[in-house]
């Protein structure tokens, strides 16, 4: 498997939260080159400018959606990490995009490795996979549980099983290795306000800092896993190096935090005292309140040996001092 120290390396997202963090774990880990490629639709540079002062980093404009752009990126490339998705709200809005990107765009990225050759591809994947969590125990090998969903997700949680099949094809019928990592909720340093569960916690930080009470929908018992951003940037790179392959795994926490607890580390970390107040908006489509997750990461542990360690109070004082810093 493609050693981390003098390969190169290519993260098809990379202007991303995840991709942005696995670029800095690369470099921090003694790549010879990384190319980081995204077509900025959500953002800019911005998040990846400190990794471009380093000669070895370099950014290419690019469409996951267009395969003659991914071509020259790849050249000689050892492990392509393919971070670029699109995420499960923006699905109701623009369904077609979303599946074009989560399906096609995962295809062009395995199509462009395969062609030139990489030995790897880490793909990003979500614990989407699962649908709606039921009490049962929540594995690695837990089916699609649809019924119920709005349909905007039914249709991100089927484009996420999609890219991995994809990904699991192009290992049996062409040897390229491939493994896919399940994500909770990411938060962490350069945070966007994208991915709804890592935005309340800006939110209620921008709130405090503001002299404002932070605000939790219902009654704030509801729970996500909440994964630091470091953690699976480092959990991408040991997936890479990692003699495993043909799997999807979870990259999760293993503990449920209610949104009470999330605000309360906020106003924490802010050294705050101020209150949350409750709110609910009667016109608002909510998902169903989920009071359990519980969430398994036993086949990261076991087949790339990776934990994560950050706890949550650690990760949420990260995240509030980089909002400080950059606080305009």
């Amino acid at each position: 498997m493609p050693a981390i120290s003098g390969g190169k390396f290519v993260v098809v997202g990379g202007a991303s939260l995840v991709g942005s963090h696995i670029g800095a774990q690369l470099l921090a880990g003694g790549a010879r080159e990384v190319v980081l490629i995204d077509n900025l639709a959500l953002g800019s540079t911005d998040n990846i400018d400190f990794l471009l002062s380093d000669a070895r980093c370099t950014f290419v404009r690019g469409d996951a959606l267009r395969l003659n752009e991914l071509y020259d990126p790849m050249a000689g490339a050892d492990g392509v990490f393919a971070v670029a998705g699109f995420l499960g709200m923006p699905m109701l809005a623009n369904p077609w995009m979303g599946i074009d990107v989560n399906v096609r765009g995962t295809q062009n990225i395995l199509e462009a490795a395969r062609y030139q050759r990489v030995k790897k591809v880490v793909g990003s994947s979500s614990n989407g996979i699962y649908g709606a969590i039921g009490d049962e125990p929540n594995t690695d090998d837990s089916p699609l549980r649809w019924t119920g969903m709005p349909p905007a997700l039914i249709i991100y949680c089927a484009s996420k099983i999609m890219g991995e099949g994809l990904g699991l094809l192009y290992q049996q019928k062409y040897g390229l290795d491939f493994l896919a990592l399940r994500y909770s909720a990411i938060y962490g340093e350069r945070q966007h306000k994208r991915a709804i569960s890592g935005s309340q916690m800006v939110e209620a930080y921008e709130r405090v800092r503001s002299g404002k009470r932070p605000i939790i929908e219902r009654d704030g018992k509801q729970v996500q896993d909440y994964i630091y951003v470091g953690d699976v940037a480092r959990a991408n790179l040991m997936a890479m190096s990692s003699q495993a392959s043909g799997a999807g795994m979870n990259i999760v926490s293993g503990v449920d935090t209610t949104q009470n607890r999330v605000v309360e580390l906020v106003t924490k970390a802010c050294n705050s005292d101020v209150k949350p107040e409750y709110f609910t908006d009667p016109n608002k489509l909510l998902m169903p309140q989920q009071l359990k997750q519980g969430y398994s990461r036993a086949r990261a542990k076991e087949m790339i040996g990776w934990e994560p360690q950050v706890s949550i109070e650690n990760g949420i004082s990260r995240l509030v001092a980089w909002l400080d810093e950059h606080r305009s």
